[in-house]
């Protein structure tokens, strides 16, 4: 059966290939599928836009064929744009491309020519570089002219992570960059999240950089792996004393968000990451602090409202959440370290009585604080029943 999108992409294709873009413009779009249909729309929106310009500067009069075929470009390219959004294809128009349409459409008439304000602010007009864009595609760095290109590292509920490598330095980085359409208050939890992560600083918490207002996207230290996908990967050969130091700078890193007054209440075997070093060592990386509960913050939310990975049965409402709500998340992936299995382990032997004390059904039963359970964890002695699943 064939594939929606590709027969959309085929048909804008064939489209687009029937007009004509010259090489002033074809040479500032790369990508082998629309690339070409870029090249021909910023082709036609600066034919319109300069002769709007120049009509502003003389008889402020646009004449009536252009005004038709510009009001019918606006509506092939929203249609095109939309289209495109539909079949999991973001293209973002330059926000300057776009206040410019904004400004032209009350005026433009389909009969008679359309009279240009008086007080028409002159366009713009970009010649030396794309209007359109897939975000998620490309990063700028000021030191660096061209666009570096990104590839998807990872996707959440209101954002995906990208990764590139700087060119000046041969590191590579991470872009956390917000999806298109959320609404006013994840983008407002997406920029808090940002802020939380950068008043903190300590080694097994994610480090994050700087914040961009106008993509929307932050960047942050780039980790390899998910703690899910560095046991599975390992599980048969990763020793006891491994995964202790493992789950200890986990434990540590949870420890001092506790200090701060915080509560991350989206632990997961997603949201931790892990540093891998080419010599075979690791370092834990707490992430996703989307949902973190900050005494000084107004963004808590109901139980309706609870997105996180692990869910306390115990916890009624999300706003009530205390560290004995998240000792039962910490449950989950200690066990999940300790044996490689993503269930509760049992009591049998130090590692499951641990494990159980985190999940206990009376949260009165539970750990207090990290310390309390860190102490536990540091007493910990490898036996024969700690092999891995």
């Amino acid at each position: 059966m064939p594939n929606p999108t590709e027969l959309l992409l085929a048909d804008l294709r064939t489209k687009y290939d029937a007009q004509v873009a010259t090489p002033a413009f074809t040479r500032l779009y790369e990508d082998p599928t629309l690339g070409y249909m870029f090249a021909v729309l910023h082709q036609r929106l600066n034919k319109h836009f300069a002769a709007i310009n120049d009509r502003a500067k003389t008889t402020h009069h646009y004449w009536a064929d252009p005004s038709r075929d510009l009001i019918a470009l606006i509506e092939e390219l929203n249609q095109d744009l939309h289209d495109l959004r539909r079949a999991g294809v973001e293209v973002t128009l330059a926000d300057n491309y776009q206040q410019a349409i904004e400004r032209c459409e009350p005026w433009l008439s389909r009969s008679s020519g359309s009279q240009v304000p008086e007080d028409f602010e002159l366009i713009d007009v970009v010649k030396h570089e794309g209007i359109l864009t897939i975000p998620g595609t490309t990063v700028k760095l000021k030191k660096q002219q061209s666009p570096i290109e990104l590839k998807m590292a990872g996707e959440g509920s209101y954002a995906n992570v990208y990764s590139y490598v700087d060119p000046d330095y041969g590191i590579k980085f991470a872009v956390k960059r917000a999806k298109r359409g959320i609404n006013d208050r994840d983008r407002a939890r997406f920029k808090q999240e940002f802020e939380v992560m950068k008043r903190l600083s300590f080694p097994y918490i994610v480090e994050v950089y700087k914040y961009d207002e106008d993509a929307s996207e932050y960047r942050m230290e780039f980790c390899e792996e998910t703690l899910r996908g560095y046991i599975l990967k390992r599980n048969a050969t990763l020793s006891f004393s491994s995964r202790k130091r493992i789950a200890l700078q986990f434990l540590y890193g949870l420890n001092y968000i506790h200090t701060k007054g915080l509560l991350h209440r989206d632990i997961s075997l997603q949201n931790v990451l892990m540093k891998v070093y080419e010599s075979g060592a690791v370092i834990v990386k707490l992430s996703d602090f989307g949902l973190v509960k900050d005494k000084s913050s107004e963004f808590t939310r109901t139980q309706t409202e609870m997105r996180g990975t692990i869910r306390d049965p115990a916890l009624d409402s999300f706003k009530d959440y205390t560290v004995t709500n998240e000792m039962y998340a910490i449950a989950f992936v200690l066990s999940y370290l300790f044996t490689g299995r993503e269930s509760l382990k049992s009591g049998v032997d130090e590692v499951g009585r641990i494990v159980q004390k985190c999940a206990s059904h009376e949260t009165s039963a539970r750990y207090e604080t990290a310390l309390e359970l860190i102490a536990d964890v540091e007493m910990l002695e490898a036996t024969p029943t700690d092999a891995p699943a």
